[in-house]
């Protein structure tokens, strides 16, 4: 695949998403916001929170679901 159709994937995608919060964070990454230590520990502090709880995807389910992203 090239990257013209890399990128077409990347758009589709982009316009169908409707989480808030990621797309904060794909604007911050896009403006080059870097996030300073508190807030990096706070992300940290509650991705161990959701993983311990059971909300979390493994590897092997992510790469299943990708590839039905891109039927």
């Amino acid at each position: 695949m090239d990257i013209q159709a890399k990128k077409l994937l990347l758009i589709e995608w982009l316009a169908a998403l409707k989480d808030k919060s990621l797309i904060d964070d794909l604007m911050k990454l896009k403006e080059g916001n870097r996030i300073g230590i508190l807030q990096y520990n706070k992300e940290l502090e509650e991705a161990n929170t959701r993983i311990e709880s059971g909300e979390y995807i493994t590897h092997e389910d992510l790469e299943k679901e990708s590839k039905e992203w891109l039927k």
